[in-house]
């Protein structure tokens, strides 16, 4: 009630209150979207917590994927939840991270974290019961730059060069003449090799080149082509 009397344009509610039904029967009254942390909740109490928010009027719930120890170890993240979460659901899934440092943040939004909750502080030298997994101002900016470089990594799937990769075709290899070649003659393992650049013949069609016959002569350094064979 207090709350609502500073107008809150939504809610938090912390892993040890998932299970306050009274207390999410309220909070879903309001009418407010809600980020919710899920620390130590099972999947049953999950579902309920949700249900209950949006039986009683929550337009949309966020869940965060957290581990109830403080600080938390990197081997009991299970990071994987995050998407499960998603998918099993039906909610905008996040982190909350009482791990030491950033590494763990930032690993989270290949995995579909969509919020990033992270305890922050002034100076850890000030100390506090959260001070010691907490954020000082310059690595929360750290974090931030690094979530948005891979926002823009992440992409979507893509086999094949790139714009920015195709100028770097010349570098692969192919196939050239190693030899001066007479019309007539026959390309063999001696007059023909893969080199780079990448100007010729992909190298997989060597073995249906070797024992054709060149078209024309043809000058030792010359990236073979379909055009140089006789028919």
């Amino acid at each position: 009630d207090f709350l609502e009397k500073l107008g809150m344009q939504l809610y938090k509610v912390a892993s040890f209150e998932i299970v306050d039904i009274p207390l999410l029967e309220r909070i879903g009254k309001t009418r407010k979207p809600v980020i919710m942390s899920r620390g130590m909740a099972t999947e049953e109490e999950i579902k309920l917590a949700i249900r209950t928010l949006k039986k009683f009027g929550c337009p949309a719930v966020a869940l965060l994927h957290c581990v109830s120890s403080y600080p938390a170890q990197p081997e009991q993240m299970n990071l994987a939840t995050i998407s499960d979460m998603a998918k099993r659901f039906n909610i905008l899934p996040g982190l909350s991270d009482h791990t030491l440092g950033t590494a763990v943040s930032v690993a989270s939004i290949p995995l579909g974290a969509k919020i990033i909750e992270k305890h922050f502080t002034m100076k850890r030298s000030d100390g506090g019961p959260d001070a010691a997994f907490s954020l000082e101002p310059k690595e929360l900016k750290e974090l931030v730059q690094s979530v948005r470089i891979i926002e823009q990594a992440i992409g979507k799937p893509h086999y094949g060069a790139g714009k920015k990769e195709s100028e770097n075709v010349v570098f692969r290899k192919s196939l050239f003449t190693v030899e001066n070649i007479k019309a007539g003659e026959k390309f063999t393992p001696k007059n023909i090799r893969v080199i780079r650049p990448g100007y010729g013949l992909p190298s997989k069609y060597i073995k249906k080149i070797i024992g054709k016959k060149s078209k024309k002569n043809i000058e030792k350094g010359t990236p073979l082509s379909w055009r140089l064979l006789k028919k």
